[in-house]
């Protein structure tokens, strides 16, 4: 296992904030939660991850709208009703 070395950052509050808030949604620690953004953008993983989304996008887009459509419509407000 690689020895862990530690470092020191420098971040405005509301970005350092903003980061814990994030890590927490996750349920990882700040430290866990920078350290996995620094892997996914150094080998590649972050783009690849959403250049499939964008392919999902591209050959699905269609059904999905249809599919979100489908499952607002008994939510969808009736004409004359009260907003």
């Amino acid at each position: 296992m690689a020895t862990k070395k530690q470092t020191q950052v420098r971040l405005d509050e509301d970005v350092l904030e903003a980061g814990k808030a994030a890590a927490r949604s996750r349920s990882l620690d700040f430290n866990k939660y920078v350290e996995r953004l620094i892997i996914e953008d150094t080998t590649g993983a972050r783009a690849a991850g959403m250049a499939a989304a964008q392919r999902l996008i591209d050959e699905h887009g269609t059904f999905l709208d249809d599919l979100e459509q489908q499952l607002d419509a008994p939510y969808a407000q009736q004409p004359g009703a009260a907003a």
